[in-house]
């Protein structure tokens, strides 16, 4: 009688122990030293290493200049989901942002991953819609115009 119940309870455990796990390709990001105006997009790769379906219910950035993106669908055991963040690239300065990520892992329900780096003005990325590329375009040099004023005719 006491193996049986000693069974039940050893089962019991691996059943309890069983469970969705999420974990990242990394918790921080770099984006180290970007131009103005170019492109704020990266990814965070999410995977579960648990035995049940990972299923994120809701991604919150710590403020409006942060865009998380991610899949409603259920990540299954083994496999991974991108997760994409956009930073707002048209602030200047450096940056540390985090951004939570809640899912249905018993352990870690609420996940923290980061990105930082820095803005820099120096250089501005213009973006043509024509021709659907970037260029890059040195500031705008201060010109001091001396003359006589004509009356235009």
């Amino acid at each position: 009688m006491k193996k049986i119940f000693a069974s039940l309870f050893l089962a019991g455990t691996f059943v309890l122990a069983s469970a969705q796990t999420i974990s990242f390709d990394k918790t921080t990001l770099d984006y180290g030293t970007v131009k103005v105006g170019a492109d704020g997009h990266r990814l965070f790769t999410v995977k579960n290493t648990g035995d049940k379906p990972l299923i994120i219910s809701k991604v919150q950035a710590s403020c409006g200049c942060t865009t998380p993106e991610w899949s409603q669908d259920p990540i299954m055991p083994g496999k991974t989901a991108p997760l994409k963040v956009g930073y707002n690239t048209t602030i200047v300065g450096p940056f540390t942002k985090i951004i939570e990520v809640y899912t249905n892992d018993p352990e870690n329900s609420r996940s923290v991953i980061t990105i930082k780096g820095n803005i820099d003005a120096g250089v501005t990325v213009v973006q043509d819609p024509v021709v659907a590329k970037s260029e890059v375009v040195a500031p705008a040099k201060k010109v001091k115009i001396t003359g006589r004023k004509t009356s235009g005719k």
